[in-house]
């Protein structure tokens, strides 16, 4: 009994371990995907906080006198900031640790702005400043400047202190900001980007559905001359990286007329070489006493292709539409090559992202908006038809 009892808590102790590893391993994965989706809520100073925060926090504020303050702690009371003021940290060049604080507007450059005069300092050239110390004018060099600010105490305001803006505490509270879709809609267009890619990625997963059925089929079941040796080939063109591609395919969209139009997105990808090999491999699993019995019924091949063949292989149809409107989905660099930066209308997601990288540079949280957007539609389309993708893959380890 003793032994019974230790395998079993041995076999207890595996799975926990087990799973304490899924979930460690799960939790790292996940983690950007939070960190993209808070951070699209964020504000934008939020976003370059240090140290940073995974929730989305903004700043309390108060009204005074019909304006909206931003409330700070200085030692330990609750403020508002009253006026702010830049100063500037100045040392001699012979002598730099001996440093002295002056506002920046009560210096000024020795010799002017265009005639300044300068001094060597670890072999850089650094401006010279006249700089008013106890009474006599000093040269000096600007080390560095900062943001002093006076900040008055809420309950008392001839409590008024003086302390550095950029390390003064916020009072801040968990503040979303949804509004950070809107825009970002507005600023890149995107809910036209996001009908074309809708439009786009329907079009390529139905049409390559339908070309690979039909040449699954006829791969599978009808026998032709020649029809193994275009098999080999036209599965051989899957090795055939698509970068080579490119330009016959671009010269081909030129002569079609086709160049900046959403047909140069969808007709080059409705025949998949992949999708036909997928699906050939399962109409050939499927025994051939169930085609025999329909032609002894009369039925057609058509009719045996979508009553019998179509329905056995929904977990193979369900991989190959979850593969390809991903790839549809994701599609960048061809929908870059072929659309102009300036034909909005026909931008994709993908295109309009890489435009607001740079539109929106210093707005991280709207780059992060339009992220999620993106993201949104492929990630709960593979969630929803992960079943059908886990089994296929089963049934061809199986096999």
């Amino acid at each position: 009994m003793a032994v019974v009892t230790g395998s079993k808590r041995r076999r207890v102790l595996e799975r926990v371990g087990l799973y304490a590893g899924l979930g460690a391993f799960g939790a790292i994965m996940l983690f950007p995907f939070l960190v993209v989706a808070f951070g699209s809520l964020k504000e934008s100073s939020d976003i370059f906080r240090f140290p940073p925060r995974l929730l989305p926090y903004s700043q309390d504020t108060v009204e005074i006198d019909g304006e909206d303050q931003g409330l700070y702690v200085i030692e330990g009371v609750e403020r508002v900031l009253l006026e702010t003021i830049t100063v500037g940290l100045y040392a001699p060049p012979d002598a730099l640790e001996d440093t002295v604080v002056v506002p920046t507007a009560d210096t000024e450059r020795r010799g002017g702005f265009l005639d300044a005069e300068t001094v060597e300092i670890d072999g850089e050239e650094v401006p010279l400043y006249d700089v008013e110390v106890d009474g006599e004018v000093v040269a000096m060099v600007e080390r560095s400047t900062t943001t002093q600010g006076r900040f008055a105490a809420l309950d008392d305001p001839g409590d008024v202190v003086g302390a550095n803006v950029r390390l003064a505490e916020q009072v801040d509270s968990v503040d979303p900001q949804p509004q950070n879709f809107r825009r970002v809609t507005e600023l890149q267009n995107l809910d036209r980007s996001l009908t074309n890619t809708l439009l786009v990625t329907l079009l390529v997963v139905g049409g390559t559905v339908l070309t690979s059925i039909l040449g699954g089929y006829a791969f599978a079941r009808i026998e032709f001359p020649g029809r193994d040796a275009m098999f080999l080939v036209y599965i051989g063109s899957i090795m055939v990286p698509f970068v080579i591609l490119i330009v016959p395919l671009y010269q081909l969209m030129v002569a079609l007329g086709w160049v900046n139009s959403l047909a140069s997105l969808v007709f080059p990808f409705v025949f998949n070489a992949y999708g036909t090999f997928l699906i050939r491999q399962f109409f050939v699993s499927i025994p051939k006493d169930l085609e025999e019995a329909a032609v002894i019924d009369g039925a057609s091949r058509w009719t045996i292709l979508w009553r019998i063949f179509v329905p056995l292989s929904t977990p193979a149809i369900a991989t190959l539409s979850t593969f390809m409107f991903l790839y549809a989905w994701n599609s960048f660099i061809w929908p870059f090559i072929v659309i102009s930066a300036g034909n909005f209308d026909n931008h994709v997601l993908t295109v309009s992202l890489q435009q607001l990288g740079g539109r929106a540079a210093d707005s991280p949280n709207l780059i992060l908006a339009g992220v999620m957007i993106a993201i949104a539609v492929p990630v709960t389309v593979f969630v929803l038809a992960q079943r059908y993708f886990v089994e296929n893959v089963a049934t061809s380890g199986i096999k």
